[in-house]
């Protein structure tokens, strides 16, 4: 008997099929449109978006200008790429639009479906970004997408690392700009530490499109980026605890892999105690459990780690001498990427390679709040239902199945269970080799290196012939997921290898095309590509005949998303293909996640060697682990987040008082009510409200205001009037304040005062703020432990830090008005004894051997005078001083 739910959706239809049906109109409308947009010139679609940016910019929705706009871009495409957008395509691109994720399927051409919104959405002269998951796809994409932006008349740009300056704010001003998430998010941090306006690079968060949307909004969510500098070097610490670390046994410490955590017993602590003290780390008398400990548990704790729970090749590799850490979740390089609180160091020590400083954070973010700061977000992905929940509940927003443009074909088989690695990993390499038999390409997923290449040894052992494809290989990474496909071929991968790159049966023409010109130059391109096609179609038949791409996945992921993701690799658009999972009980998730209960089961039917078990139960019990391991993995990220929230908050404050000042011209009055309020303070502190004139302390509120302001000021004198109060000396206090200073910008000129004034605020903002960062790092690390006395971790965390970004506000008024109160011109001797120096320094680089009499430089502006500033004209901060010294103005005559 049919359930009521089941009913209700048989006569109303699910929610996602509702929100398909809704799109079917607005499809319509764009192909009956279509006829319009074919029979323009080239020069017509460029004026068509023209008038379609005039009536946004006039007020037109753009939900109203969708039909045009996509029609248009399906033209554009269709001329530039010699693709004609399906009608599941638009679909995914109105979905987009409307600030959904669109799942669909691997091979439904996702790249080009980011182009309708993306065109529709940069009308607004706003700009669009573009996200991908690393620098290569992003290139690819700007390039292969920046046709069709062209052919609309928008201009297209791409981000990456290293990149030049100049390059890079032309990139950001593009109307459609493609990156990867990590430069955007540094791009941030690095805008909110420049010293000008004119050094930022981006303009503003209005739309993004963020592309395989699930790795980076869920499995990289976990990491914050980091900005950071060097520290003080501890090397030699590291050094003599590594060598420590292993003497210790089992009995020493507890390991759990679950939260991939390590602690110390207390005969481990013993140990621990006796060899520090013997090697001199621990000074005598001293014990572990000492509050003066603390460094040296946290770092003896760190080298545990590296020891217990970081395998090389697995979560990082050496290269060239540098430990390289592995993405765990696309097995690729994380090139610049380092662990933090000493952990990468003690990993270096362990791997006997140089132990670069510890860094300390100069600024930071999570990707939850940087993506949070767009105005609209759109997302796209091959999977992404069964993280609904936190997509709705972090970034509100929604997902919706688009429906694939054909029916898939490709047949999931039920999983096989053995009981040791030993006889999963045979039943693999018959599999592979039967397949291969038949002329079967096959691609085989993986979840780290070491078990990659393990695999690879024991193919070559069965003489199979095949390629590796992990983080040791990232350059090849396209060229070999786009041969994965070829009649025969087999690709071992890790499981997230080659997101972004389509495997396509029979091999790649593309790639075919262009190995063939730079093999013959003298051939004909045109003539090339007829016969590599030829040759293609009867390759991609043999493929089909042989049954399409075979996924063979080794292992089950903590996330069922990575496992459908892989599945997903084989049967795009409609073509043949197999996936096949093969389990044993000691894989990790099996092994962590309770097998015991199931290998009882194994034993109790009597299985014999080689055997597997294959039943829909097993797949039952497996995706309820993976549930729990998700919704773990899920509360992790929603607590950090909670806890970066209260950091985000504070962060936007410094942010947005940055830019304040970056854009004003004139921040006298800012600094005018920074001094004044150290003044109140100080006047609260030492002339309490209600306190009778004996109780004053005039003096050490006249050494207070030296100290901070650097004005003597006879407050005792003015304490012995009659009838004055504490108002009266807060009064008098301001005024002879604000007298100093305007005598301070007569003396300097309003111009220099203006930018020594915003240099300053900018410089301390920048250093406190580091400052904070680190007591927040230090208050989160402790906060944890407020939970053993019933105070829940998160209030505390907010209420203290709260109070320290008060205090951090006092103190950079504090320093802001002391360090304007000592800033003074350089007297005209001072000047000419530097100027003396800096000539004989710059003489004594540059003076040949013989050197005879020097000439004074010439100066770089006609006129100029040294005793004279409206002659020096005006030069910035880093320019050459206009005397001809040669050295900056900074450092010479716009010295402060």
């Amino acid at each position: 008997m049919l359930g009521i739910g089941t009913i209700a959706k048989k006569v109303f239809g699910t929610p996602n099929d509702r929100k398909v049906k809704a799109t079917k109109p607005i499809v319509d409308k764009i192909t009956a449109l279509e006829p319009d947009f074919v029979a323009l010139s080239d020069e017509g679609l460029k004026e068509k978006t023209r008038e379609l940016a005039q009536r946004a910019q006039d007020g037109e929705s753009l939900d109203a200008l969708l039909p045009e706009a996509f029609a248009n871009c399906r033209e554009a495409a269709k001329r530039a790429l010699g693709l004609r957008a399906f009608d599941t395509q638009l679909m995914g691109g109105i979905f987009l639009h409307e600030g959904n994720i669109a799942e669909m399927k691997t091979g439904e051409g996702k790249t080009l479906v980011a182009t309708f919104p993306a065109y529709l959405n940069a009308l607004t002269g706003k700009g669009v970004h573009i996200v991908t998951v690393n620098d290569y796809l992003a290139k690819r994409d700007a390039e292969w997408m920046g046709k069709v932006y062209a052919q609309l008349g928008l201009t297209c740009g791409v981000v990456y690392p290293q990149q030049p300056e100049e390059e890079k704010k032309a990139a950001y001003a593009a109307d459609v700009t493609y990156a990867t998430n990590n430069e955007l998010g540094f791009d941030y941090l690095r805008d909110n530490m420049r010293a000008e306006l004119s050094q930022m690079s981006q303009r503003g968060h209005n739309f993004a499109i963020v592309d395989e949307v699930d790795s980076i909004l869920i499995d990289e969510a976990r990491t914050p980026l980091i900005i950071s500098g060097p520290s003080q070097d501890r090397s030699e610490m590291y050094v003599t605890l590594n060598e420590v670390i292993p003497s210790l046994t089992d009995a020493h410490f507890t390991k759990d892999e679950k939260s991939r955590n390590v602690t110390f017993t207390d005969e481990g602590n013993e140990f621990m105690e006796q060899e520090l003290a013997r090697l001199g780390i621990l000074p005598e008398g001293q014990s572990l459990y000492d509050p003066e400990s603390t460094t040296i548990v946290h770092h003896a704790t760190q080298a545990l780690k590296a020891h217990v729970l970081f395998q090389k090749d697995k979560d990082y590799i050496v290269r060239n001498s540098e430990v390289m850490l592995i993405d765990e979740f696309t097995g690729r390089m994380m090139a610049g990427r380092r662990l933090s609180d000493g952990l990468h160091q003690a990993i270096e020590a362990k791997e006997g390679v140089h132990i670069h400083p510890e860094n300390v954070t100069l600024a930071s973010v999570t990707f939850q709040n940087y993506f949070r700061l767009y105005s609209k977000l759109g997302g796209m992905t091959g999977t992404a239902v069964t993280e609904a929940d936190e997509f709705a509940e972090i970034y509100g927003l929604g997902v919706v199945e688009v429906p694939t443009n054909r029916p898939v074909a490709r047949i999931d088989d039920h999983d096989q269970v053995f009981r040791t690695a030993a006889e999963k990993y045979a039943a693999i390499v018959e599999a592979i080799k039967e397949s291969n038999a038949k002329g079967q390409p096959i691609l085989v997923g993986t979840t780290s290196i070491e078990k990659s290449e393990m695999l690879s040894g024991l193919l070559k052992k069965a003489g199979v012939p095949h390629n590796v494809l992990n983080a040791r290989h990232h350059e090849q990474e396209a060229q070999i997921v786009a041969d994965a496909g070829k009649l025969g071929a087999v690709t071992i991968a890790t499981n997230m290898a080659g997101r972004g790159t389509d495997i396509k049966l029979g091999g790649n023409v593309e790639f075919k095309v262009m190995e063939a010109i730079a093999a013959d130059p003298e051939a004909h391109p045109d003539e090339i590509r007829a016969r590599i096609e030829a040759e293609h179609a009867a390759d991609e038949q043999a493929v089909k005949d042989a049954g399409g791409l075979f996924v063979l996945a080794t292992e089950r992921h903590e996330s069922r998303r990575i496992d459908n993701q892989l599945r997903g690799r084989s049967g795009r658009q409609g073509d043949p293909g197999r996936s096949s999972f093969f389990l044993s009980l000691e894989d990790d998730l099996m092994r962590i996640f309770g097998s015991e209960r199931l290998d009882k089961v194994l034993s109790t039917l009597g299985m014999k060697e080689g055997e597997a078990i294959v039943h829909p139960w097993v797949n039952k019990s497996l995706e309820k682990a993976q549930a729990k391991v998700e919704g773990r993995n899920f509360d992790i990220r929603k607590n950090l987040l909670k806890f970066d929230d209260v950091m985000n908050d504070q962060r936007k404050v410094i942010f947005g008082q940055r830019r304040e000042i970056m854009e004003s011209n004139d921040l006298a009055e800012i600094v005018q009510d920074m001094r004044h309020q150290v003044i109140d303070d100080l006047v609260d502190e030492y002339i309490p409200e209600r306190s009778y004139a004996d109780q004053w302390d005039v003096e050490g509120l006249r050494a207070a205001i030296i100290d901070r302001l650097n004005i003597d000021a006879p407050v005792a004198d003015w304490a012995d009037e009659e009838g004055v109060d504490g108002d009266e000396i807060r009064e008098r206090l301001e005024q002879i304040s604000d007298d100093a200073m305007a005598q301070k910008t007569e003396q300097f000129g309003p111009e220099t005062m203006r930018n020594i004034e915003k240099q300053v605020l900018l410089q301390t903002i920048d250093g406190k703020w580091r400052e904070h960062l680190l007591t927040l790092d230090h208050l989160r690390s402790v906060v944890g432990f407020r939970g053993y006395a019933q105070r829940d971790p998160l209030n505390e965390y907010k209420t203290e830090a709260f109070a320290l970004f008060e205090s951090m506000l006092d103190a950079l008024r504090e320093q802001v008005s002391q360090q304007l109160g000592r800033v003074r011109p350089l007297t005209e001797e001072e000047q000419a004894q530097m100027m003396a120096q800096m000539m004989a320094q710059q003489q004594a680089a540059q003076a040949p051997v013989d050197a005879g009499p020097q000439e004074a430089p010439a100066p770089l502006v006609d006129g100029f005078d040294e005793t004279d500033q409206s002659t020096w004209g005006n030069p910035g901060r880093n320019d050459p001083c206009p005397c001809g010294s040669g050295t900056k103005f900074k450092h010479c005559h716009g010295r402060i």
